[in-house]
């Protein structure tokens, strides 16, 4: 008895008997990809790349109020970047962002890496005693300005009233003298900035190994040995995003100036965003405001390159 084998069937392609050309699969996959990137382009095209050109055109505008009703802004160069950098107040605002800044970002990174360190420690209380220290960060910025105007209040402050209380004085001008306003401005942004400090580096503590904790404790590592060998290198890289984030968010403030000094006084707490708001709602020279606009765009951008270079040279 012979036994035969039948030829085993060709295998169809799905349309026709063809198998499906490469080529068109490979079209067909990136088509997808960019379906799905192109809400994200579209959106930033629209509400970053658009706004960020339209403002660098109209720093070498004349655009005036008058610009509204005849849509004419004639260019003229250079005049309005002439007028700003020769003004004393732009040098005097930004210095005061400078400052600002690194006062602020330093004291809320050192408070809110105490704070997060010592949340780190069991104890009664600890869940709600950090539920607590979020409300300043919840709180809306210009609630958070009008709030410490009162309490910073010279004559009726509760700040003062309490130092009066104790034999502290009780007449310190907080936000009316020139000498201390940009120092109560700075202390009110680092209360503001504590919880988000401290929320994202308690996060990055909880991801250190506790092994080598216990290994530096053996060894007989002081608590300090062990905080500089441990947990700085380790938190390294939660540390750079804290420190970034807080500089993009700190150099532009502008509604808490605004709410507690109005820049003033004497221009004592004018930073290039106050300066950005003046020029173009309040003195209506917005090829001015623009040209301001674009340098703290440029002060972001470089700060942005050396975070990223940086970076890249530690991941080598």
């Amino acid at each position: 008895m012979t036994t035969s084998t039948l030829p085993a069937p060709a295998t169809a392609g799905p349309a026709g008997g063809k198998a499906p050309d490469p080529a068109r699969l490979r079209r067909r996959r990136r088509l997808a990809q960019w379906g799905f990137v192109a809400p994200a382009v579209v959106f930033m095209v629209l509400f970053f790349g658009y706004p960020l050109v339209r403002n660098v055109v109209m720093s070498f505008q004349e655009y005036t109020p008058k610009t509204f009703f005849t849509g004419e802004a004639p260019f003229n160069g250079f005049d309005n970047w002439s007028t700003v950098f020769h003004d004393a107040l732009f040098g005097k605002a930004l210095w005061h962002t400078l400052v600002f800044t690194a006062g602020s970002l330093l004291g809320q990174f050192c408070i809110g890496l105490a704070l997060a360190v010592f949340f780190t420690r069991r104890f009664p209380l600890n869940g709600v005693l950090r539920s607590l220290i979020l409300l300043p960060w919840l709180v809306p910025m210009v609630v958070s300005g009008v709030v410490w105007r009162r309490v910073l209040d010279q004559d009726t402050g509760v700040l003062n009233s309490f130092l009066g209380t104790i034999g502290l004085g009780g007449d310190t001008p907080w936000l009316t003298s020139p000498g201390m306003a940009l120092l109560s401005v700075i202390l009110v942004n680092i209360w503001i900035g504590i919880p988000f400090n401290m929320v994202i580096l308690y996060g990055g503590l909880q991801e250190i190994p506790k092994e080598l904790y216990e290994a530096a404790a053996l060894d007989g590592a002081s608590a300090w040995r062990t905080f500089r060998s441990i947990t700085v290198p380790m938190l390294k890289p939660v540390i750079t995003v804290v420190l970034v984030l807080g500089f993009m968010s700190t150099v532009k403030i502008l509604d808490l100036i605004l709410a507690l000094t109005d820049g003033g006084p004497a221009d004592a707490t004018q930073t290039l965003g106050t300066l950005t708001y003046q020029n173009s709602f309040v003195q209506l020279d917005f090829g001015a405001g623009a040209v301001v606009g674009n340098v703290l765009i440029l002060i972001s951008a470089v700060f942005a390159v050396f975070y990223l270079r940086a970076n890249r040279t530690e991941g080598k």
